[in-house]
């Protein structure tokens, strides 16, 4: 018996792809740099944005939804990812800015010298002209792209090491991600970190190479990008946890201490996927910085994961598409509400702005969620569509009859 493609035997990535590709084409069609300009630039690169943000919710829910672990530091691999990109943009960008007025010398600037001059200019805001150790490979995109996963696969390689081998589980697990979140984010705010302390790192909007694209133009090349990304990464974690792997997972996340009995050894498998996810996270994080234009230290702060995990929550977690379905509705809610465009409810003696209530509003959501509707948004699917929860328990085996 020929067994069927994976994807074949999975419909739900197929209804995703197709969403996903169906989406693409629409807002490239509209857009002002491949259409009819219906969409303007600024909506498309939230929209790119959004779908960064999607990628980071299902490694997220491989993580939560999957293994039960709610790490309140996911939020913490997506802003090192943009940093690590950031670098070489802000680096060869000042770089082509100081050749440029270098070049007006009678006398021609020497490597150092241009080196010298590019660290004053991105570290004079902090009282430095040293270009710190960090920086050591800004002036190579291969490099940098390289440690987009590299850093925050280390880190989260030794957190999780040592977090697993002292079998830490639960809300303690928790709080020690968000701990490590907070440290990164306080460490990160210091001018001596090598990352312009406050500042951050700006201008990421301007890619060196590109600077005869205008940002019509841009915005939809990393709309393009992002859904490629979630839809590569989105196959990948469906391939992950429909096999026997994924058995496994749900399995430590429903009673790890039993499948440690049966001899599987469960700290690796945590380890694996929480590695993966944080290096999937900072792809996403990677893809988002560009597009947003600036990255500061209180992209890292604990709230930001604590909002990822909203998202989820409210999506569906263990279901990927449900991680997908939240992250883009409520970032876009966030965005109509917090920009501004959502009407005022005028009440007898006060106004309600929703600029200052959105988060109230999301808070309640996310409780009300939690208390009647557990499952989430992709719960109203899986009615409509007839899935249920599998099966936990064997199936009896028939008696033969004499």
């Amino acid at each position: 018996m020929t067994r069927q493609p994976f994807i074949l035997r999975n419909p739900s990535i197929l209804i995703v792809l197709a969403v996903l590709a169906a989406f693409t084409v629409a807002v490239t069609l509209m857009s002002a740099a491949y259409g009819n300009g219906a969409i303007p630039t600024s909506m498309v690169k939230v929209l790119g944005k959004t779908l960064c943000l999607a990628l980071a919710a299902v490694a997220m829910d491989l993580v939560w939804g999957y293994l039960g672990i709610l790490s309140l530091g996911q939020m913490a691999f997506f802003a090192l990812g943009g940093y690590m990109v950031g670098q070489w943009l802000m680096y060869a960008r000042t770089e082509t800015i100081v050749a440029a007025s270098l070049a007006q010398n009678p006398i021609p600037a020497t490597p150092l010298e241009l080196q010298e001059a590019v660290a004053n200019q991105i570290f004079g805001v902090v009282g430095s002209s040293d270009l710190p150790l960090v920086w050591t490979f800004a002036h190579s995109l291969t490099l940098q792209l390289i440690l987009v996963v590299a850093v925050p696969g280390i880190l989260a390689l030794v957190f999780g090491w040592l977090a697993f081998r002292s079998r830490v589980n639960g809300v303690y697990l928790s709080i020690l991600t968000q701990a490590m979140t907070l440290a990164l984010a306080l460490w990160l705010f210091q001018n001596d970190s090598g990352f312009r302390g406050n500042n951050g790192l700006s201008g990421l909007q301007n890619i060196p190479g590109l600077e005869g694209r205008d940002q019509a133009t841009l915005s939809v090349w990393f709309l393009w990008a992002s859904a490629a990304a979630l839809a590569v990464f989105y196959v990948l974690a469906a391939w992950l946890v429909s096999g026997k792997f994924g058995s496994v997972i749900r399995a430590i996340r429903d009673d790890e201490t039993r499948v440690r009995f049966l001899g599987y050894p469960v700290e690796g498998f945590k380890l694996v996927v929480f590695t993966l996810a944080a290096m999937i996270t900072a792809i996403a994080g990677a893809l988002y910085y560009p597009q947003a234009g600036i990255i500061n230290p209180a992209e890292l702060m604990p709230i930001a994961s604590i909002y990822l995990a909203v998202w989820v929550a409210i999506g569906g977690r263990g279901r990927l598409y449900g991680a997908i379905i939240g992250a883009v509705v409520v970032s876009l809610l966030s965005s109509w509400f917090t920009g501004g465009r959502a009407p005022d409810i005028r009440l007898p003696g006060y106004v309600v702005h929703w600029v200052d209530w959105w988060q109230v509003a999301l808070g309640l959501s996310f409780v009300l969620v939690t208390l009647f509707a557990p499952k989430g948004i992709a719960g109203i699917f899986d009615r409509l569509s007839g899935l249920r929860a599998p099966r936990r328990a064997a199936p009896r085996k028939q008696e033969v009859k004499a």
